[in-house]
């Protein structure tokens, strides 16, 4: 699974097998060792992030500010799912 980057003990990244067909751009969050079932965010074509779900319990000020960091962040994280995914679709 390709690791966006790192925010303190929690890891941004996507899933090398995500479902056939692509799924709208997305990354999961989970604290330490990336997980099944973690929070899953949105990117959307502004890049702004949408929480799909938060099923790793991250407690909301620190997904608030994970969050932020991503759509600062936005524009590398669609590059890097470019890149691995050969193609994107947004959510909205």
């Amino acid at each position: 699974m390709p690791q966006i980057f790192k925010i303190g003990g929690y890891w941004v990244y996507f899933w090398a097998n995500e479902s056939a067909p692509l799924e709208p751009i997305h990354v999961h969050i989970s604290e330490g060792t990336p997980a099944a079932g973690a929070t899953k965010v949105w990117i959307t074509r502004t890049g702004h992030c949408l929480l799909c779900h938060n099923h790793s319990g991250i407690p909301s000020t620190a997904l608030r500010n994970i969050m932020r960091i991503i759509e600062a962040r936005s524009s590398e994280v669609i590059q890097k799912w470019c890149d691995f995914f050969g193609e994107i679709t947004y959510f909205c």
